[in-house]
């Protein structure tokens, strides 16, 4: 079985992730990369040692490629997600997933259409305490999951928001602490609670002038299981990083992930500081001690490369699903999930007296 053949679009600081956790695997092989800026384009397909091009379908039809991962800035990702499933070629993106529901839709349409798959990179999903709470769920040991509280607290500078010109723009960004930061909180919290029904919140920029989009939010989501979350979300608290997804279950069950702490994390300028743990563990005849859990989560973080395992966990999954080995982790509709709550908390916002209803496709 020969390797699937990958090129990655966008050439920047998150495509170094993709590329390294690429050659980290044995049934895909990284051959080309895609960007707009022919020298930062040079300089990465040079690191690489792989072939480089200006046009995402220039790259696709000239190596014959199996699969992209998609790496540019936000508001572009539908229009190219779209572009490359035209060509028959599967498509990873960042998140999130796009700036709209409705970029979203027409990209699950263009895969749909094209017969190839659509997925979503949310490396926190293989988080081990991320993951001990999907099947701790799945065992159905906590009964039914009705409540959730999802935290992500930190700070963005003005030097940040500097470091790239399309951060803290509409344009350039689709979004602020929702899009950016919390939505891999928000992608958990979905993954745990299933299909939303509905969703009210509201977003403001509290000490951010310098940026367009919003640096805090808060929401109510319920979801059609008839459960319910709660999300606080802020660029604009110190000390540093604080995040938390906590889930609740029917028969009194508690269990929560702690997904980030320490020094705020900017990929491709700093490192993870602080590994992420479980921080709630009680449910009835499980006597397994909480510091056991923090001890392993933190043992088995530190014993691989922080930086590049989680994205190389789930972009081999992508490729094992093209092969059929496994199922896709995270698909369209989970990007979608996300895109959703983002745009709805934005949406009402402008008009305060609404709730938005799910459109889930």
């Amino acid at each position: 079985m020969r390797p699937i053949k990958i090129g990655i679009i966008g050439c920047g600081k998150v495509a170094h992730f993709h590329a390294k956790a690429i050659n980290n695997l044995l049934n895909c092989r990284l051959v080309a990369a895609c960007n707009h800026s022919e020298a930062k384009l040079q300089n990465f397909c040079e690191t690489y040692k792989i072939n480089g091009y200006l046009s995402p379908e220039e790259m696709i039809e000239k190596e014959h490629l199996d699969a992209v991962t998609i790496c540019t800035p936000h508001p572009s990702h539908a229009e190219i997600a779209i572009k490359c499933a035209n060509l028959h070629c599967h498509v990873l993106v960042e998140k999130p997933l796009a700036t709209s529901v409705t970029e979203c839709d027409a990209m699950i349409n263009a895969a749909k259409d094209n017969n190839v798959l659509l997925g979503t990179l949310v490396q926190r999903r293989n988080y081990l305490p991320c993951k001990r709470i999907r099947d701790i769920i799945d065992s159905g040991k906590i009964g039914k999951p009705i409540l959730a509280e999802v935290t992500m607290l930190g700070w963005r500078s003005e030097e940040y928001y500097k470091s790239d010109p399309w951060r803290g723009t509409w344009k350039g960004e689709g979004g602020g602490v929702l899009m950016t930061q919390a939505s891999h909180q928000i992608d958990l919290v979905n993954w745990y609670m299933g299909q939303i029904e509905s969703i009210y919140g509201l977003s403001a920029n509290f000490n951010h002038p310098y940026i367009e989009v919003e640096d805090s939010a808060v929401a109510i989501i319920k979801y059609k299981n008839g459960g319910l979350a709660t999300l606080l979300a802020s660029n604009s608290q110190n000390p540093a990083l604080y995040g938390k997804v906590h889930i609740f279950g029917s028969n009194g069950a508690s269990v929560g992930v702690q997904t980030d702490g320490g020094q705020m994390f900017i990929a491709g300028m700093s490192e993870i500081e602080e590994p992420p743990v479980t921080d709630l563990w009680h449910i009835p005849n499980d006597k397994t001690p909480l510091e056991q859990l923090i001890k392993e989560d933190s043992d088995f973080f530190n014993s691989v490369d922080s930086m590049i395992y989680f994205h190389q966990r789930h972009i081999e999954n992508f490729v094992n699903a093209i092969l059929g080995i496994e199922p896709l982790c995270a698909d369209g509709y989970a990007g979608k999930a996300t895109v959703e709550v983002c745009e709805a908390i934005y949406t009402i916002t402008k008009n305060p007296d609404m709730v938005w209803h799910s459109k889930h496709i």
